[in-house]
């Protein structure tokens, strides 16, 4: 799901084999991407299928995951928008040429618990990036890594701290689409002449109010939009959650 919408209609099965866990799923996705009204006759769907592995390293438990997806959906092409914006004289327009098409992707999870209440994780995904994002955010290439600490080391257990760091790229393509005056559903910069990595730092604390949690987060976000002329930039969040 995308943040437009946030839930979806689909199946999913999974099967359990001793340390392996085996997912696949079909889900519907939105008319057109990235808007919040989901395709009613269920032509445009995500395929998502997933393998994990869990097994023990030194005697501290851990786990590998990956995930592969398979898009169809009416989407833009970037080489395409920008050869006819050339043509036309006005600036690329991904939705002038969409047609149903394939779009796949994949990623790969590591989370390695170091001692009890220390754990790790680092995670990377890659999509061609020829055409335009569907149903998240600007984002071809990905590589994450982090750390989660408890707060039993000083003495509150039901706390946690974590930090991550994220390297965000995106194709050729797209950065020529972006840097030719195209907008996408979450970038509006309209022209991107310095193009680079999106680099995020990030830190959270979270600990328990009553039966809730409160989470305080903070980001670093180096060339927001993968543009240079940008940034840096600070965002400050907070999160209270229950469930029930």
């Amino acid at each position: 799901a995308a943040d437009a919408w946030a839930f979806t209609y689909g199946s999913a099965v999974e099967w359990y084999a001793g340390h392996w866990t085996f997912g696949a799923g079909a889900f519907d996705g939105p008319v057109v991407p990235n808007s919040s009204d989901l395709d009613p006759a269920v032509g445009q769907f995500q395929m998502v299928g997933e393998v994990e592995r869990r097994y023990e390293l030194w005697g501290q438990p851990g786990k590998v995951l990956v995930t592969g997806y398979l898009t169809r959906a009416r989407l833009g092409n970037c080489t395409d928008a920008v050869q006819l914006a050339a043509l036309t004289g006005t600036p690329p327009d991904l939705s002038l040429g969409r047609s149903y098409a394939s779009k796949w992707g994949i990623s790969g999870n590591l989370e390695q618990q170091i001692v009890p209440g220390i754990g790790l994780f680092a995670r990377a995904g890659y999509t061609p990036g020829r055409l335009e994002t569907y149903a998240f955010t600007d984002d071809d290439a990905t590589l994450a890594g982090g750390a989660s600490i408890s707060g039993k080391f000083w003495n509150r257990p039901s706390d946690t701290i974590g930090i991550a760091g994220v390297l965000n790229t995106i194709s050729k393509a797209h950065q020529a689409y972006l840097a030719a005056g195209g907008y996408t559903a979450l970038i509006g910069d309209g022209a991107l002449p310095n193009p680079g990595p999106e680099k995020i730092l990030e830190a959270y604390y979270t600990l328990p109010v009553y039966t809730w949690q409160l989470t305080f987060d903070y980001q670093f976000i180096t060339n927001p939009a993968y543009n240079r002329d940008r940034g840096p930039a600070s965002i400050v969040a907070t999160r209270l959650h229950t469930q029930f």
